[in-house]
């Protein structure tokens, strides 16, 4: 995973690296990241699981949130998370997150993820609500 920066405290997800998430760009404006495809990530039918597709997204979403946490936070949480699965993406495929912060309150922020393949098709569109713990 490539270096960045997160505020003071907050370690890197263990989940990420277990998923192979990679962070391509990571600021208050946003988080882009992407993931390979791999077997066994997949249904029978060699399609990205709609589990993967929803851990991808709220790893995106947790990363975006602790660029907005207030000073003396002690991280964050998931409390909601909405999918719409769009679309499919297939083993050897890579799909691309980009997660933008819709409210950033005292203490709650709501991230919306679009997902979708490197040709550009639609796989999903997630929104999440973290509370700051």
């Amino acid at each position: 995973m490539p270096d960045f920066t997160l505020p003071p405290g907050i370690a890197p997800l263990p989940y990420a690296h277990l998923l192979q998430i990679e962070i391509v760009e990571a600021s208050k404006e946003g988080i882009r990241g992407k993931l390979k495809v791999r077997p066994e990530m997949c249904t029978a039918g060699h399609i990205l699981h709609g589990g993967a597709i929803m851990s991808f997204a709220d790893t995106l979403g947790a990363f975006g949130a602790t660029f907005a946490l207030p000073e003396g936070a002690n991280g964050t949480t998931t409390l909601e998370s909405k999918t719409n699965f769009l679309g499919s993406a297939r083993e050897g495929e890579t799909v691309l997150g980009h997660c933008t912060p819709i409210h950033i309150g005292r203490r709650t922020s709501v991230w919306q993820t679009k997902i979708i393949t490197e040709a550009g098709r639609n796989v999903a569109l997630v929104t999440q609500t973290q509370m700051v713990l």
